[in-house]
């Protein structure tokens, strides 16, 4: 049997040389995944069984291929809980932390005690599970196109003990979706990629669902549908959250300026680039 320490840095010479900039992280956590152990390092020379050893160095050749170490997990962080995730959803990242805080703010600011909030294109529904842990009041629902993110969303729902409402349906034709609650809020993180970054992707990127990375030609489609068709069905007063990709603010900063949306206020992520804004609606 080969030791941890002797493994470990076997593992990560491998994925050196396959240019992970990484290595040392992505081999701690398939580590500590596969040993159940989060220190595994605290005992170098503990003998890796063999059954761990060959789990351990076939998850290590996937990430080697560029296979993403979130997938390879099954589960991943986002704003201190724990989400199911596969490659049926879109990898839930930190930026988008700051849509949350964004939405906490409103509801903090405005003093609203129990909203409504629909978290559109929910993927895992990682914000949706989150707004409903931080607001246990809230009635959340979530809105999302795929049946098999659906699903991935009701086990992600399940593991943290938050009551939202799962509507499998297409956001762009809400109307399709029938009688619901004015909602508060509407919070967004849609695809928003364009035709043109789509050809260029990173290695990583190509094995998320392209259905949550593509926004048309342009990457806009779905801010462009989305304010429009909602905004009839968001209460007066009621605020509007989107995430977006580099460089699109002010494209949608004027599809909502077109919509009448007013109080638009854009915020930056943890790069410093700007990603998130919030509209109100027209009172």
């Amino acid at each position: 049997m080969v030791s941890r320490r002797e493994l470990y840095n076997e593992c990560t010479d491998i994925l050196k040389n396959h240019g992970n900039p990484d290595a040392e992280f992505d081999t701690l956590c398939i580590f500590q995944d596969i040993i159940h152990d989060k220190n595994p390092l605290f005992q170098p020379m503990e003998a890796v069984s063999d059954r761990d050893e060959n789990i351990i160095r076939e998850y290590v050749k996937k990430r080697s291929e560029g296979y993403p170490l979130q997938y390879i997990l099954g589960k991943w962080e986002f704003y201190g809980y724990d989400f199911r995730i596969s490659p049926d959803v879109l990898i839930p990242r930190p930026d988008t932390e700051v849509l949350v805080e964004n939405v906490l703010s409103i509801c903090r600011r405005d003093r609203i005690n129990s909203p409504v909030i629909y978290d559109l294109c929910s993927g895992s529904g990682c914000i949706a599970v989150t707004l409903k842990k931080e607001i246990p009041s809230a009635e959340v629902y979530a809105v999302e196109i795929s049946e098999k993110a659906v699903g991935i969303i009701k086990e992600n729902a399940a593991i943290n003990n938050a009551d939202i409402n799962i509507i499998n349906s297409d956001v762009r034709t809400p109307e399709n979706i029938g009688n619901f609650k004015a909602p508060d809020i509407i919070v967004c993180n849609p695809p928003y990629l364009t035709q043109e970054d789509m050809d260029t992707l990173q290695r990583e990127v190509t094995f998320e669902p392209e259905l949550a990375l593509f926004g048309g030609a342009d990457g806009l489609d779905f801010y462009r549908v989305i304010t429009e068709k909602w905004k009839k069905y968001l209460k007066n007063g009621g605020w509007l959250c989107y995430e977006f990709g580099y460089d699109q603010h002010e494209d949608v900063k004027n599809i909502l300026i077109k919509n009448r949306f007013d109080n638009i206020s854009m915020s930056r992520d943890l790069a410093g680039i700007i990603r998130t804004v919030t509209a109100q609606k027209h009172i």
